[in-house]
């Protein structure tokens, strides 16, 4: 018997992580992006992430549509940010309240991140509620500032500790 969904949501809450916006863009939907924080690299070569989202996502539609979307790791300053882009918002709302730039691989990149990368899909799999999306880097701009955290339902800032 696997254990309960809020014994499941109880225990996951002790995982400090970072929080990212995918972001993607097509030209039937426009932009799109959403709030997550389940992301991990998955190889160095060669270079992969992953990413995990509710397959009732709209972002997931531009995704399938275009095969590309960044991940965009938020500053410790973007909390604001982090809640636009968890819902509650239409998407253009989102985008309008944020600034970013087309990528490269036209994603939609956050230029306030501290951190951005583009990616083209490499697999995408079915695991119970959500898709596990598996990306290659073809493009990585990397900014200043600490990371925005999230642990036990709240944001978290580093402490430097000397």
């Amino acid at each position: 018997m696997s254990v309960s969904a809020e014994n499941f949501k109880k225990a996951m809450q002790l995982w400090a992580s970072g929080v990212t916006v995918i972001t993607t863009q097509s030209e039937k939907h426009g932009v799109r992006g959403m709030t997550v924080t389940a992301f991990s690299s998955v190889s160095v070569q060669p270079p992969q992430i992953l990413v995990c989202i509710n397959q009732s996502a709209d972002t997931g539609e531009n995704i399938d549509a275009t095969g590309c979307f960044a991940v965009n790791i938020l500053s410790a300053s973007q909390q604001d940010i982090s809640n636009n882009f968890s819902g509650g918002s239409s998407q253009e709302q989102r985008f309008a309240n944020t600034t970013w730039e087309t990528g490269q691989y036209g994603t939609p990149l956050l230029t306030e991140s501290i951190m951005s990368l583009e990616c083209k899909v490499v697999e995408k799999v079915a695991a119970g509620t959500h898709w596990i999306i598996i990306g290659e880097v073809q493009e990585a701009i990397s900014r200043t500032g600490d990371p925005l955290l999230y642990y036990r339902g709240s944001y978290r800032q580093l402490v430097n500790i000397d």
